[in-house]
């Protein structure tokens, strides 16, 4: 709580209240939706900032606790917190959600009301994931979350959208379900349904071996991580932009924060003996899926296969810590490896909806992702392609950018625990740079390539005051990580504690 106000239940409820309000009273208003969706995300966010200027970034123990009796007879609480791992992914959700609510104002023109709901009561649900600290209230709003999303893709998707919904649903709840005989079984054990009471129980090699496999199948799903990564292709070419921005931005991240939140501190012995299994997925993810996606025609498709690449880091990033430990016999590569996976996912946040976004703006003027339909779109939008370009570039790793510093970060922890490891990793930045300039050369540059592209109207008001703001984010966190690696720094250096403490 912050001056004893309960700032996390707020942040979660308060979009879900709107988004409620807006199903009811919201029919046939559209006006009245869209303004009160924009309302209420804004509110929202500011909220959020008192996250960032009342925390305190010398402990790593959970701030703003919330603890209530929900469901007595199993011990289980509606418990919340945050710490310096979640509380920035918060800040990146609340964010995001006005820059999906802002660009689907004149798009959106079928049951507006629906749509909103359905986003603000999914910006609710993802913020209880990254603040819930039982494992009975996370699992609810983890799972919660895929009926708003699967309406979303299913109403105001594609030509394909039912094989991509449900394709979605059947990939990330069964993976799901695994998450939750880990937590019934660590009840059983402990008695108890705290996240924070998993970490600190003592666990046999067999079953967190078993868990651990528990967790991966969960996580791996929502990251994606190869081979499991199927599904996200197929949910970012038929969703709607702000589905697909949602999806890359947040709900990927939800994956990653699950590794932190749970498979490193809860078992860090089969961490430590498996991480060779996560390590070889993460290095096939950046570099095989780079190479497909350089053969993709959609460049929705394209940015697709770019997540999963870029995810990669996010997952080697937290599993080198093993072998940087026992190459260096120093947890300072380890570090730089963990902060810059965590780095990683809120630049991605910021790039990968800003790509979505920028794909969107071109399939609302032409209805086609086709990258073969385009051609010299610069000379036609010069600000949409200044916007362009920079995402791109930044999607590449350029210097400068919030590409760079997360990549980087992680590239240099893999040549400190193993030369081949640091060699692949370091080769998405001549792959990513490969096929994302080549969908700029032949998207944005050379000559106007048909009458379609040359009567495309430039960015309106509204689309430039989303990409600028998205431009400041990737440029700011890419000139200035500083502030964002001091808030998580002791959260990482108590997480690098608990993922090497034996629980034997």
């Amino acid at each position: 709580m912050v001056f004893g106000f309960p700032i996390l239940s707020t942040l979660v409820w308060l979009p879900i209240v709107g988004g409620a309000l807006i199903l009811f009273l919201g029919r046939d208003r559209d006006s009245f939706a869209k303004w009160t969706a924009l309302g209420v995300s804004i509110l929202t966010f500011l909220a959020s900032l008192t996250l960032w200027t009342a925390f305190d970034s010398n402990t790593s123990a959970m701030q703003f606790v919330e603890k209530t009796e929900w469901i007595s007879q199993f011990n289980i609480y509606y418990y919340l917190g945050v710490d310096g791992l979640s509380m920035p992914l918060i800040l990146l959700t609340t964010f995001t959600q006005i820059l999906v609510i802002a660009s689907a104002w004149e798009v959106i023109k079928e049951r507006v009301e629906q749509y909103m709901g359905a986003f603000m009561i999914m910006q609710g649900l993802m913020i209880g994931v990254f603040a819930a600290l039982d494992s009975i209230l996370f699992y609810v709003f983890w799972e919660a979350l895929l009926i708003p999303m699967f309406i979303v893709i299913g109403k105001w998707g594609g030509q394909d959208r039912v094989y991509a919904t449900l394709k979605f649903f059947l990939y990330t709840f069964f993976g799901s379900v695994f998450m939750l005989v880990a937590f019934i079984y660590m009840y059983f054990q402990s008695g108890s349904f705290s996240i924070l009471d998993f970490h600190a129980m003592p666990i046999a090699m067999t079953a967190q071996i078993f868990i651990f496999l528990a967790f991966l199948i969960a996580f791996a799903v929502k990251v994606p991580m190869f081979p499991v990564h199927t599904w996200l292709p197929d949910a970012h070419v038929q969703a709607p932009t702000a589905g697909s921005v949602v999806l890359a931005a947040i709900m990927l991240k939800m994956g990653g924060y699950g590794f932190v939140r749970f498979s490193l501190p809860i078992t860090p012995d089969a961490s430590m003996t498996l991480d060779w299994l996560v390590i070889a997925l993460s290095l096939i993810a950046i570099f095989y899926i780079g190479l497909v996606a350089m053969v993709q025609s959609d460049m929705k498709k394209l940015v697709a296969y770019s997540s999963i690449s870029h995810m990669g880091f996010v997952t080697i990033g937290m599993f080198l810590v093993y072998d940087i430990i026992q190459t260096t016999g120093s947890s300072q590569g380890a570090m730089i490896g963990m902060e810059g996976a965590m780095i990683q996912m809120i630049s991605h946040g910021f790039i990968s909806g800003a790509m979505f976004l920028m794909i969107g703006v071109l399939y609302d003027r032409m209805h086609t992702r086709e990258i073969s339909a385009y051609g010299g779109v610069v000379n036609v939008m010069p600000w949409f392609g200044f916007f362009a370009v920079l995402f791109s570039m930044s999607n590449s790793g350029l210097p400068g950018t919030s590409g760079f510093v997360g990549e980087f970060m992680v590239i240099l922890a893999a040549f400190k625990a193993n030369v081949w490891y640091g060699l692949v990793a370091a080769t998405t930045l001549i792959i990513g740079a490969a096929y994302t300039l080549w969908m700029v050369k032949r998207v944005y540059f050379g000559p106007v390539a048909n009458e379609q592209v040359g009567k495309l109207k430039d960015l309106s008001k509204r689309e430039f005051a989303i990409m600028a703001t998205l431009a400041f984010a990737v440029v700011l966190l890419g000139v200035y990580p500083a502030p964002l690696i001091e808030v998580m720094h002791s959260s990482v250096a108590n997480l690098l504690v608990q993922a090497t403490t034996s629980k034997l």
